[in-house]
């Protein structure tokens, strides 16, 4: 088993390095000029000129890449063209928001998730089960900032129960940090909630139709018992993939919920590097973001060794 892991983690080593390159090229061919906007106001062509001197803008883009992987080797992301600072040191102050965020968003997707397939499944063909399809349904259809600003109006505005906007640190208190995670994380993890929903739906059913869950009905077990002790484990196996893939969803969408919550996070930030053409905050955040992907995704290659017995052998 951890053979198989060494072998995906070293398979996904050359993706850290070809998505920045991906990035670095896709901005050198968007319109507009760092130096330009750094420039200010009606900046002269000397003053242009100037700081892409100081920022090594003239040199080609392959050699600027290069000197950037370097400096990744050796823990410098850079200094952002902006605000003069450590992008190492931003994105470590900015992570924890986003992270917290990610995690609020994905405890309410498989708590939810689970717990709308579980009923739906113990009252297969039932209101329940068709009123779970029902709600799965509608909540893949729903935009996230769609109903981000719905639960703003309803909960922080209407009634007044969560804070509208804004980010606490886990060391503020542990309600304090909750209660600014929570409206914007179930507006992150409504969608993601859906699909575990009806793929651990699909899964149960499946598997509920097998020789050996017959025969343990036969048995006289409840269809309790036989859905929690026998069933649920094997149905897991293509909800972890749906995680894996909706880890990488979440923190994409993070970048529109932390704008709409205004909260410091790195989607915030990478929206401002784009704003910017702050390049090195913005090669830093993909390069994070990739490792974030990656790493999750090596996770749950390495879960299928404990509900596939297959992938252990």
């Amino acid at each position: 088993m951890l053979r198989y892991a060494g072998r995906r983690l070293l398979a996904a080593i050359p993706l850290l390095f070809f998505v920045p390159l991906l990035v670095f090229a896709l901005i050198e061919l968007a319109p507009g000029d760092p130096a330009t906007i750094l420039a200010g106001d009606e900046p002269t062509p000397e003053r242009i000129a100037a700081i892409r001197e100081e920022l090594d803008l003239n040199d080609p883009v392959l050699l600027r890449y290069i000197q950037w992987i370097g400096g990744v080797l050796h823990g410098n992301l850079g200094t952002s063209f902006v605000s003069d600072q450590s992008v190492t040191d931003l994105l470590t102050r900015r992570m924890a928001t986003t992270m917290s965020l990610v995690l609020v968003a994905m405890i309410f997707a498989v708590v939810l998730g689970t717990a709308l397939a579980l009923a739906a499944t113990l009252r297969s063909g039932g209101i329940v089960d068709r009123a779970v399809n029902w709600f799965a349904s509608i909540a893949i259809a729903i935009p996230g900032f769609w109903f981000g600003l719905v639960l703003v109006s309803v909960f922080a505005v209407g009634l007044q129960m969560f804070p509208a906007f804004g980010f606490q640190p886990l060391s503020a208190g542990f309600w304090p940090w909750l209660s600014h995670l929570i409206l914007p994380g179930f507006a992150l993890g409504l969608l993601p909630a859906a699909e575990v929903t009806l793929q651990l739906r699909s899964a149960l059913g499946q598997v509920m139709k097998t020789d050996y869950i017959l025969n343990a009905e036969a048995k006289g077990l409840s269809r309790t018992s036989v859905v929690f002790k026998h069933s649920l484990k094997n149905a897991c196996i293509p909800v972890i993939t749906v995680l894996g893939f909706r880890v990488a969803e979440v923190l994409a969408g993070s970048v529109t919920i932390e704008m709409i919550y205004n909260m410091p996070g790195l989607g915030r930030t990478a929206v401002e590097a784009v704003q910017g053409r702050d390049v090195p905050v913005l090669l830093g955040f993909v390069l994070f973001s990739t490792t974030i992907v990656v790493l999750v995704n090596l996770i749950v290659d390495i879960s299928y060794g404990y509900f596939n017995p297959k992938v252990r052998s």
